[in-house]
């Protein structure tokens, strides 16, 4: 996966009452990244969403654009203790794009051009709690975020929000991604402080 870039370890400051345990409030947005930032042209940029079964879902870039359209604001909550309240994304539900899916899976695998991959519960990405975005504060997704697309799944650490996402790959059974593999926790839940295995 290549290098990866400074600021993993976190900078200790004060918290505030309205954040996750051990996280601080910045006003910018730190960009984290493993490896170099892949260069997707939206000519050839696809979505695939593939179920246990192996059957695929496609979706061009133009043909994203014309799914329905979220708008939500929410809070990120990075592993390396930083947070960032209140920024506004557009993207497309995962309700919408699992909506037709026949599945029995319990897990899903997102995976990235890059190489890139994470896992979640699939309950995790419906209920209008996780989407593909492609908007950040009103203009495109800059490609150090994430774009021209990326997952958000606001209410785990922002690592399970797979930048430059390409595609999802439902599992009856779960299988560790990445950062899970190097030792960070499964799930990820910021409130639980689940950074690493065993928390």
């Amino acid at each position: 996966m290549g290098i990866v870039s400074p600021g993993f370890q976190g900078r200790p400051r004060s918290s505030a009452p309205d954040l996750p345990p051990g996280q601080y409030l910045t006003e910018d947005f730190p960009v984290l990244s493993a490896g170099p930032t892949p260069r997707v042209s939206l000519d050839t940029w696809e979505f695939v969403l593939t179920g246990e079964t192996g059957a695929e879902y496609r979706w061009s870039w133009d043909e994203l654009m014309g799914l329905p359209q979220d708008t939500p604001t929410v809070d990120l909550h990075c592993v390396t203790r930083w947070s960032k309240l209140g920024t506004t994304w557009q993207g497309v539900s995962l309700d919408t794009l699992l909506d037709g899916v026949d599945t029995g899976a319990r897990y899903a695998l997102a995976h990235s051009y890059g190489g890139y991959t994470t896992n979640l519960p699939l309950d995790d990405l419906r209920g209008g709690r996780a989407w593909v975005v492609h908007t950040y504060d009103g203009g495109p997704l800059p490609a150090e975020h994430g774009g021209p697309a990326r997952l958000l799944v606001p209410h785990l650490y922002l690592w399970k929000s797979a930048k430059w996402v390409h595609g999802i790959r439902l599992l009856a059974d779960d299988r560790p991604g990445f950062w899970e593999t190097a030792g960070y926790h499964d799930y990820g839940d910021p409130w639980r402080e689940q950074r690493y295995q065993g928390d």
